[in-house]
């Protein structure tokens, strides 16, 4: 999702948007400001420098005193000599905490992005979160390196500057400071146009790595249909929308460059005729002109710096608005019916625990597949779910219960139908139910609502009696787990990707998941279960890859399994293969099994019949295919395709 429209708020400040950045910046507070601070002295001692001067023309070179001299000179050596080792001191003190600061705000976006509901991940362009979490950031980092502290810096020198100016000669003071009103209101209109343009600068950004991102992901799409010169042509012409807006920023920033010093040149000028008329007239010594003059040079730099800095900031605010976009958006919750621990768990990651930014509880430390870390966190045995009574374990309140349940899509608009409207539907404990139906009828996104990938409209869902809305996420999707039609596969190695189903699982247990899910494959790979698979794993083919997605979803033996179509890729005897095996599996769990074949239908107990988003039949295979037509023609359509396979 490009944001490029939301890019300027009337109201917005960029003052606000940078003091969010506080929480983050506290625990460092101690270095920055200790920075600020030798940076103020290391500036005004260029101030004294001037001073210097005035008493060698007006002493020792006025008398012809050469030790003077010497002395003036060694003073003015010293002077730069400490001045250049204050602002390496500064420089020293803010470079690790900067750099944890960054690292702790991208944890945080990274933790927030995992809990971030997917009906959010619907919506944003990955390429938008990517640069939010990389180049944004790394421009947060640079304002609180640079210009947060040389704002003060330049402020204060200024500030210095013109009283020593002032004290010097009042009149020619006066000459000098007449231009800061005009600036100052230049430099206001400069900020409200280049936070704008900047805006939709890092927009277009975001633009762009999504589609460098979807063109090497889909890059097999490309070169299959030829596509290459297209996909080059789309990235050409938001490249130069982008280069459009870079010269928009380079042209604000040329004027205000000229502006900022051609006007203080003037000024200078005007103070050096003057001056240089006084002292002809004898009412001003020579040193007094050289010092006036010697200040006023090196306030250039403080002031011809306003403008860069300034821009910067301005840079700094929008990517902080941008990051904070992300961060503001509301975490999957747990209902108030629930026990509350992932609630404050998912309230935690959003604090800034101790001021320590990013610091992350035992749960949050999970292992990330590809990562090398040793994993953490609970074993899946440290959360279970309370043993079924008797009540719960044959009868009526057992197993998977869909009660009156209606969905529509987050983004959907209030009038539109619901994609699932009033379903009733009751798979038993230990009961196998198949979902048939025709394309677009919702068995995918019926399947998505019992992890809570999304939250229902209307009705309810039951595991063993429990409401699921009242249930912690982190409970509830340790009690089921899912096999999607479309596997995902991470750049990690074989076995972390099969361990993602459970990550406790030891060789023994990823083995006989292996074999569940006939991936016997592994072990002809160069380096078996620690063979990485690449990104998305493209580097196997579509069979392969969806049967490391099923032996994932059985690894840990749940209690509760969702499966989408897992068997699409697969080939006849292969599949008869897997679902001997997979029989074993169902055995002992309650499933729900999205189905398009007779042989997959086949593995279940009953079937249930999904016609536009409502349940239009439920009972076993050979009595709906008695009894219904619309089953029937389905499954005579599948019937055909397996004859032709």
């Amino acid at each position: 999702m490009s944001t490029t429209a939301e890019a300027t708020q009337p109201d917005r400040s960029a003052a606000r948007s940078l003091l969010r950045l506080w929480p983050y910046v506290r625990p460092v507070r101690t270095r920055l400001f200790t920075a600020a601070f030798v940076a103020v002295v290391a500036s005004c001692l260029s101030l004294v420098i001037p001073l210097v001067l005035k008493w060698m023309v007006d002493g020792p070179v006025a008398d012809r005193d050469v030790g003077g001299v010497w002395l003036g000179a060694l003073y003015l050596l010293l002077l730069g000599v400490a001045e250049a080792v204050l602002f390496g001191f500064r420089r020293w003190l803010v470079a690790r905490p900067l750099a944890g600061v960054e690292a702790a705000m991208r944890a945080d976006l990274f933790r927030h992005l995992q809990r971030l509901p997917v009906a959010f991940h619907d919506r944003w362009a990955s390429g938008q979160l990517l640069s939010r979490g990389t180049t944004d950031l790394m421009l947060v980092r640079m304002f609180l390196a640079f210009p947060l502290t040389f704002l003060l810096v330049n402020g204060v020198t200024i500030l210095v500057g013109a009283g020593i100016l002032l004290a010097q000669q009042w009149t020619l003071g006066l000459v000098l400071l007449a231009p800061v009103a005009p600036l100052v209101f230049v430099i206001a209109r400069f900020e409200g146009r280049y936070s704008s343009v900047a805006r939709t600068a890092q927009d277009q950004v975001g633009d762009l790595t999504t589609v460098v991102e979807e063109s090497v992901l889909g890059i097999r799409i490309i070169k299959g249909f030829g596509r290459h010169r297209s996909q080059a042509a789309a990235f050409r012409a938001l490249s130069e929308r982008l280069r459009g807006t870079e010269l928009v920023k380079a042209r604000l920033l040329a004027g205000i460059f000229g502006v900022i010093m051609i006007v203080p040149e003037l000024a200078i000028g005007a103070a050096l005729v003057l001056g240089t008329m006084q002292v002809a007239d004898g009412t001003l010594s020579a040193g007094t002109l050289v010092a006036f003059l010697s200040t006023a040079l090196a306030l250039r730099w403080p002031v011809d710096a306003m403008g860069f800095l300034l821009a910067m900031s301005q840079e700094a605010a929008t990517a902080t608005d941008r990051y904070f976009e992300v961060l503001d958006a509301e975490e999957e919750r747990d209902d108030e019916r629930g026990s509350g621990h992932a609630r404050r768990l998912g309230e935690d990651s959003r604090k800034v625990p101790g001021g320590e930014p990013g610091k992350q509880s035992a749960e949050d430390s999970a292992t990330v597949p590809g990562s090398g870390a040793v994993p953490s966190g609970r074993p899946p045995s440290a959360i279970t779910a309370p043993a079924p009574g008797p009540e719960r374990a044959g009868g009526e309140g057992g197993g998977l219960r869909f009660e009156n349940v209606r969905f529509r899509y987050p983004d959907a608009p209030e009038d539109t139908d619901p994609v699932l409207k009033d379903i009733d539907l009751h798979i038993r404990p230990g009961e196998t139910m198949a979902l048939v139906g025709g394309t677009g009828s919702g068995k995918t996104t019926l399947t998505a609502l019992v992890p809570r990938l999304y939250e229902v409209t209307a009705g309810r869902i039951t595991l063993d009696g429990r409401d699921i809305a009242a249930m912690p996420r982190e409970e509830l999707r340790t009690l089921v787990s899912m096999a999607f039609e479309e596997p995902t596969l991470f750049s990690a190695s074989v076995g972390e990707n099969v361990r993602m189903g459970a990550e406790y699982a030891d060789d023994e247990q990823v083995r006989r998941a292996l074999d569940v899910a006939q991936a016997g494959f592994v072990d002809t790979l160069p380096r078996g279960l620690g063979t990485q698979v690449g990104e998305q794993g493209l580097s196997l083919s579509g069979g392969q890859r969806q049967r490391l997605a099923l032996a994932r979803a059985v690894v840990g033996k749940p209690r509760f399994l969702v499966l989408d179509d897992p068997l699409s890729a697969l080939d006849v005897h292969t599949e008869a293969l897997v679902e001997a095996a997979l029989r074993r599996v169902l055995q002992d769990t309650t499933a729900l099994v999205v189905a398009h074949r007779p042989s997959t239908v086949l593995l279940a107990d009953r079937v249930a019949l999904l016609s536009e988003g409502r349940v239009a039949a439920v009972g076993t295979h050979h009595e709906l295919l008695r009894d219904n037509a619309e089953y029937a023609w389905l499954m005579s359509g599948a019937h055909a395709e397996e004859r032709d396979r």
